[in-house]
């Protein structure tokens, strides 16, 4: 059997890959995140051992448990899903668990998902590109590794251009948008926080760079800044979860 890091996406069952629902629905044993929607986990057999696993803030599951829980899985001869937000290489410790697996000569594979970085702005109406605004993006993590600062360089990526989406940022963000507007960014900026972006209580928050540090945010947030942010593209054919209520 195969232990499979499967990417959910960013929450809507909808915007899971093909591939990853028969695995859902196919497998023993599921590892899953906690952001791990519960339409997402009622595709998995009724027998299915639901393992949670997700890194709450104040309880985080330490990811060494988690590599070795897997590894332990899979050599029982059982199909696993450790089912992951987004996409299982943008910020979600894939490749810790897939080296893990590597090394104990475990079988694995990866599906990839739709990441947050994409899709959730797409589902706030925010492109991160756009043909004469901005031709590129950068995606980064704000959160601080335990007991050390950030490594990334803010000031250079300000003077990069283009649009800005800030993952696990909701707790750093005075200190990012302070940075990137020393690097040169203007404070008008504008801004837009998604959170549970896809899903039904999505909410959106637009502000500046900034007001950012001012803005009353909660995680799990995904930030877009650049000059996309101040579209509003939300999808209006009724055929989608996306479109929820604008907060600004």
């Amino acid at each position: 059997m195969t232990v499979h890091l499967v990417g959910a996406g960013p929450g809507d069952p909808e915007l899971l890959t093909v591939r990853a629902a028969r695995l859902i629905g196919e497998a023993d044993v599921i590892v899953h995140d906690w952001l791990a929607d519960e339409a997402i986990l009622e595709l998995a057999r009724p027998d299915a051992e639901l393992i949670d696993v997700g890194k709450r803030p104040g309880r985080p599951t330490p990811q060494e448990l988690i590599n070795a829980l897997l590894v332990h899985l899979g050599s029982q001869g059982l199909s696993v899903v450790r089912l992951k937000g987004g996409d299982p290489y943008v910020f979600g410790r894939g490749g810790e668990e897939a080296d893990a697996l590597k090394s104990a000569d475990i079988p694995f594979d990866v599906v990839p998902g739709v990441t947050s970085a994409i899709g959730v702005p797409a589902a706030a109406g925010v492109p991160v590109t756009h043909r004469g605004v901005s031709v590129g993006f950068t995606v980064v993590t704000g959160h601080r590794e335990k007991g050390g600062a950030s490594s990334i360089n803010w000031e250079a990526l300000a003077a990069v251009g283009g649009t800005i989406v800030v993952l696990m940022g909701v707790a750093e963000r005075e200190v990012i948008a302070g940075r990137l507007m020393a690097g040169g960014l203007d404070a008008a900026t504008p801004v837009a926080a998604v959170r549970f972006g896809t899903r039904p209580e999505q909410q959106t928050i637009r502000t500046t760079l900034g007001e950012l540090g001012a803005t009353d945010l909660e995680s799990p947030s995904t930030i877009v800044i650049g000059a996309v942010a101040a579209f509003d593209f939300t999808p209006t054919a009724g055929t989608s979860n996306w479109a929820r209520p604008v907060k600004s």
